[in-house]
């Protein structure tokens, strides 16, 4: 069982001067269920190296048992420090893959045509692609084998609007994940703000918010199970 996880290298918060990234949970959480049932991970970023941290995700009242693992790994922080350059990455050395959010793929990720070419190929070969919280806003331009946009018509998830309010970024996010979901023709749903909520449909499975990163993973993993 092989996994790819593709992480972003935007660090800008838009024009406010301060920092973003990925979020620690979203990718710490999945990256341990999957590796603890077995599931090789390769990381995978579009420049390569180390990715930006959103600083946000370092805080106290962030921090879950996924995080405090990760602090002190420095086994997957060495790991972390040297993910692939994502156009040197096939689709085809691999099961599925994986996208953690933070605010950072809003920026690259989302308009990334490797990264969108790549979502394709898995998807057109039948393996299971996987996305939590702000990461659902990389289909965006991620198209069907018919040419409509791949969310048209799924059952989705993502960052809320409300979610997005509570954090106080609706202004300086290139879009929101919510809009831009219903927006695509996808069947967008959500579940209470900080909830664990995700959705699958056929191989596109989603989840809401950080706190539904595991629930991502297992949906995942019993994507992969499937004959």
């Amino acid at each position: 069982m092989k996994i790819l996880m593709v992480l972003t290298s935007h660090s800008e918060l838009g024009k406010t001067g301060k920092k973003t990234g990925f979020w620690i949970e979203e990718f710490a959480a999945p990256y341990y269920i999957l590796a603890d049932a077995g599931a090789k991970i390769t990381l995978a970023s579009p420049e390569g190296g180390q990715p930006p941290i959103d600083p946000k995700s370092e805080g106290p009242d962030a921090q879950t048992s996924a995080t405090l693992r990760f602090d002190k790994d420095k086994d997957l922080k060495e790991k972390l420090s040297r993910t692939l350059p994502l156009h040197t990455v096939n689709e085809m050395h691999y099961d599925a893959v994986f996208y953690p959010g933070g605010h950072g793929p809003l920026w690259d990720l989302a308009n990334d045509g490797t990264s969108i070419k790549l979502i394709e190929d898995f998807y057109v070969h039948h393996k299971p692609i996987a996305f939590v919280c702000h990461a659902p806003g990389v289909l965006m331009k991620v198209k069907s084998p018919n040419g409509s946009p791949l969310v048209k018509g799924k059952l989705v998830t993502g960052f809320s609007n409300t979610e997005e309010e509570a954090v106080q970024l609706t202004d300086i996010v290139p879009f929101l994940v919510e809009d831009e979901l219903k927006k695509l023709g996808g069947l967008y749903c959500k579940g209470p703000d900080w909830n664990s909520f995700v959705k699958q449909d056929g191989l596109l499975i989603t989840g809401q918010n950080p706190a539904s990163s595991a629930d991502v993973a297992k949906l995942l993993l019993k994507a992969l199970a499937k004959p």
